[in-house]
């Protein structure tokens, strides 16, 4: 049987404390059994969801904090980022596969995370994503 855990955590707008969160969560997740390929995708979609949420939604004010709450049952894990900043509309996002926007370096993060996580969602605000990712069959 997987170990299951819950933790949340704040941590001050700074990316270097962003990517300590992400290394816990996925310590924690190899320790309770989250199976290998699965981490991959799980690590990119926090990194763009955190550092997102310190750079975009906190403009890297460091008087702005990122809380993150994430559980794992055994089965999936749930991680959920939020910012103090204003939130934005991901349905405003260009599509970064479109032809006119290939040049642009917008939309790629939202659209990996979508990819590798089960469900990706956001709050009516857009200042907090939920990020879900169910373990795949081994």
């Amino acid at each position: 049987m997987a170990d299951s855990f819950e933790f949340e955590v704040t941590i001050p707008s700074d990316t270097a404390k962003g990517h300590e969160v992400q290394e816990e969560i996925l310590q924690r997740l190899q320790h309770g059994g989250f199976p290998e390929h699965d981490l991959f995708g799980v690590k990119l979609a926090l990194e763009e969801g955190i550092v997102n949420a310190i750079k975009h939604g906190n403009g890297l004010d460091p008087s702005k904090n990122v809380s993150v709450h994430c559980s794992y049952d055994g089965e999936r894990v749930i991680v959920e980022i939020e910012d103090e900043g204003p939130g934005f509309d991901p349905g405003d996002v260009p599509d970064p596969t479109a032809d006119e926007n290939l040049q642009k370096p917008s939309g790629r993060g939202l659209m990996l995370m979508k990819a590798f996580m089960t469900r990706v969602e956001f709050n009516d605000k857009g200042n907090r994503v939920i990020l879900e990712k169910e373990r795949s069959a081994e």
